[in-house]
C-alpha cells in the first residue's frame, strides 16, 4: 500500500495542497515550506494512535488560526484527503464498498463507472480516506476524524449540510488504519515515541504485532508489579509504613489486614504502567545499563532504525508506509546512507524530509518531491525533471552536488573547481567591507556548482531552471563559439556572464591591483607547498614581473586542492580589491534575490512559513 496522493486545506501554513507521490518520496524545499506539515498531515488520516492525543488538533492547526464560525454559520474545516493505491489482496476484501478506481494515466479518479473498467487497463482500484477536524462550540472543544471518502454520503438536510463531523461518511477506525500500516518518526526524537510502552511507540507497535495475547501480557504484568515487594522486612521504610497506618486508622476506618498500607511501584493500571516502565540499555564503552533517555541522540535514532527493521519483518516489508523527518540528525555519514537505503529496500514506500546531501544523493531525481509555496498558502510540488537531452549519467556523476543544489535557493554554476572555491572567498570580502551592503552567497542560500568546463556550464540552466531556482552561470571564454544548441540552453540562466579572459588566472591577473597581488606572492612563498621552480619574489620586481611570477605560481598551483587563487582573492583588503567582473556577477545576484525577498510570493519558491 502506498500513499498516491495528498490533498490538505486549511491545515497549519497550507490553506490548499495537492501533492503527489509515486513511490519512495523525498520532500525538499526550504525551512517550513510544509514538509513537516505533511508527514503530520498523513499521520492525522492515517496514524493509528493519533486520535489518543487530546486534543487531536487545536487553535493552531487551522491556517491563520481561524477556527471559529463565522458570522454566517459555516465553520473553518482541516481537510486532508488521503489516495491510497497499491492495494493488497487483504485491503482490497476489507475495503470493497469504499474503492474507486484510479486512472493512471489523468492520474486522477476514473470517471467511469467501476465495472466498465479493466483492471489491467490502467485503472487499478484505490482507497480514498478523509479527516475532517473542527472546532464544536458546543462542546468549546475541537473534534476530529478519518472517514471513508467514497462513497459520497447524502445530505441529511435541504441545505446539503450534515451536522456529522464525517458529514455522513462511515469511520476509517483505528483497525482499519492499522491495515495501512503507517509509522511517522518525528525530528525531535527523544525516544519516548520509540522506546517506551506507551501506546503507539515502536515498542508498543511490535508488541501489538508479536503476541496475539496483548491482553494477557498486560494483566500478568499488573499481577507481577503487585507482588513485587518494595519493602524489605525491618527496613526503616517498614517503620514508617507502619506509623502511617497508625496515624491513619485513628481518622479512617482501614481493612484490618497487616498490608492495609502498601507501596507499589505503579498504580497498576495499564496506562500507568505504560507511562512508568522504561527500557535500560547498555551500549560501548562499558556494559552499564541507563535508561534509554540517557543515551546520546546519535544512539538513540540508531536504536530506533533497529526497531523499524523488527517491525518491517513483522509486517512484511510491503505494508509499511514510513514516514521520516531529517534522518541526518547526529547521524555520522554513512549511517545516514545505511538508513535511508534500508527504509528504501525493505518498506512499501518511505517518504522522507532531510537537509543532507548524503541523503538525498540516494534518491533516484524522479523520487525528489519539491515542494514550493506562494504567498496565499497554496502548496505545490513536482518532481525532478531531467531535461530530455540530460544525460542521467552527468547526474549520477555529480549526485553531491545536485543533491546540495536541490536545497539551495538559487545555484551558480561555474566551469571549475578553481573558480567554485574562490567564489565564497570573494564573497566573505564582500561581506566584511562597511562600504558595500551585500548578503553573503551562503546566507542568501546560493550554491556554487562545479560544471567541471566551460561548454558545461550552460546545460545545467534549463534543469535548475525547472526546479523554480534563479540559476546563475559564468565561465571565460571558450577556445571555439559554443555550438547553437549548447547556446540556447544558456538563454534559461537568470544571469549569464562570460568573463573575456581565455582563463580564471587572466581574470585574477588583470582585474586585481599589484599591491594584493605582491601581498599574496610575499606570504606564498613561505608556504610549503610553494613551487620553488617558479622563484620568488624580489624586492625591486616592477609590476610586470610580479605579474609573470603570479601567472606562473597559479598555473603550478592550479586548482582547489592547493587554494592558491582563493588565497589571492583572500589578499583583498575591500572590495575594490576584488575583480570586477566577479563583483559585479554576486552584485546582480544579491540584487535580484534581494528583490524577491521584498516580494513574498517570489520568495517562497521554496521558502515559506510552515506552522509545524
Amino acid at each position: 500500500m502506498q500513499v498516491r496522493r495528498v490533498r490538505i486545506r486549511n491545515f497549519r501554513g497550507i490553506q490548499s495542497a495537492d501533492i503527489r507521490l509515486d513511490g519512495h518520496a523525498l520532500l525538499v524545499g526550504g525551512n517550513s515550506v510544509g514538509k513537516s506539515t505533511i508527514c503530520d498531515a498523513l499521520d492525522l488520516a492515517l496514524g493509528p494512535e493519533r486520535m489518543y492525543r487530546r486534543p487531536v488538533v487545536d487553535e493552531y492547526d487551522f491556517y491563520l488560526a481561524t477556527y471559529l464560525p463565522s458570522e454566517e454559520g459555516a465553520r473553518p474545516e482541516i481537510n486532508i484527503e488521503v489516495v491510497l493505491v497499491d492495494l493488497s489482496e487483504t485491503a482490497t476484501l476489507r475495503f470493497g464498498a469504499h474503492l474507486r478506481k484510479w486512472d493512471v494515466e489523468s492520474d486522477d479518479f476514473a470517471d467511469v463507472e467501476a465495472d466498465a473498467i479493466d483492471e489491467a487497463d490502467n485503472h487499478p482500484w484505490c482507497l480514498p480516506v478523509l479527516f475532517v477536524g473542527r472546532f464544536n462550540p458546543a462542546e468549546d472543544d475541537f473534534e476530529g476524524g478519518t472517514f471513508f471518502a467514497h462513497p459520497e454520503p447524502v445530505p441529511d438536510d435541504l441545505t446539503g449540510e450534515s451536522s456529522d463531523l464525517g458529514g455522513g461518511r462511515r469511520s476509517f477506525t483505528r483497525e482499519d488504519k492499522r491495515h495501512c500500516g503507517y509509522l511517522y518518526l518525528r525530528p525531535n526524537r527523544t525516544g519516548s515515541r520509540a522506546l517506551s510502552l506507551q501506546r503507539g511507540s515502536l515498542l508498543d507497535t511490535i508488541i501489538r504485532l508479536e503476541s496475539d495475547t496483548e491482553i494477557t501480557l498486560w494483566e500478568k504484568l499488573r499481577t507481577d508489579l503487585a507482588g513485587v515487594a518494595l519493602v524489605g522486612k525491618d527496613s526503616k521504610l517498614e517503620t514508617i509504613l507502619g506509623q502511617v497506618k497508625s496515624r491513619v486508622s485513628q481518622f479512617v476506618s482501614l481493612g484490618g489486614a497487616s498490608d492495609d498500607v502498601q507501596l507499589h511501584a505503579s498504580e497498576l493500571t495499564r496506562e500507568n504502567i505504560r507511562d512508568v516502565l522504561r527500557v535500560f540499555i547498555a551500549n560501548k564503552p562499558g556494559a552499564f545499563a541507563v535508561p534509554f533517555g540517557r543515551l546520546s541522540t546519535g544512539s538513540l535514532n540508531l536504536l530506533v532504525f533497529a526497531l523499524l527493521t523488527y517491525i518491517a519483518e513483522l509486517r512484511g516489508d510491503t505494508s509499511v508506509i514510513f514516514a521520516m523527518e531529517e534522518p541526518e540528525i547526529a547521524i555520522p555519514p554513512h549511517a545516514q546512507r545505511r538508513l535511508v537505503d534500508f527504509v528504501t529496500t525493505h518498506m512499501g514506500q518511505a517518504i522522507v524530509t532531510s537537509h543532507s546531501p548524503y541523503v538525498i544523493e540516494r534518491f533516484e531525481p524522479e523520487n525528489i518531491v519539491v515542494l514550493r509555496r506562494d504567498d496565499d498558502g497554496a502548496l505545490g510540488s513536482g518532481p525532478i525533471t531531467l531535461p530530455a537531452d540530460f544525460k542521467l549519467k552527468r547526474y549520477r556523476e555529480n549526485r553531491r552536488q545536485f543533491a546540495e543544489a536541490v536545497l539551495a535557493r538559487a545555484v551558480l554554476v561555474v566551469e571549475g573547481a578553481t573558480e567554485a572555491s574562490l567564489i565564497p572567498v570573494a564573497a566573505d570580502v564582500m561581506e566584511a567591507d562597511p562600504a558595500v551592503k551585500y548578503t553573503h552567497i551562503d546566507l542568501a542560500g546560493v550554491s556554487v556548482f562545479d560544471a567541471q568546463n566551460d561548454v558545461s556550464v550552460p546545460l545545467y540552466a534549463p534543469l535548475f531552471k525547472s526546479m523554480g531556482k534563479p540559476v546563475y552561470g559564468m565561465h571565460d571564454t571558450p577556445n571555439q563559439p559554443l555550438k547553437p544548441d549548447i547556446a540556447a540552453k544558456a538563454l534559461d540562466f537568470t544571469e549569464y556572464n562570460v568573463i573575456p579572459y581565455s582563463g580564471v588566472e587572466d581574470l585574477l591577473i588583470t582585474e586585481m591591483p599589484v599591491s594584493t597581488k605582491r601581498r599574496f606572492l610575499e606570504k606564498a612563498a613561505r608556504r610549503s607547498d610553494y613551487p620553488v621552480e617558479c622563484g620568488v619574489l624580489g624586492p625591486s620586481a616592477s609590476d610586470p614581473d610580479v605579474d609573470a611570477l603570479l601567472r606562473e605560481v597559479l598555473l603550478h598551483r592550479k586548482g582547489a586542492y592547493y587554494g592558491y587563487a582563493a588565497a589571492l582573492v583572500g589578499e583583498a583588503q575591500d572590495t575594490t580589491e576584488l575583480p570586477a567582473s566577479m563583483v559585479s556577477l554576486l552584485s546582480l545576484i544579491h540584487q535580484h534575490l534581494s528583490t524577491q525577498q521584498s516580494s513574498p510570493a517570489a520568495d517562497r519558491a521554496p521558502d515559506a512559513a510552515e506552522g509545524s
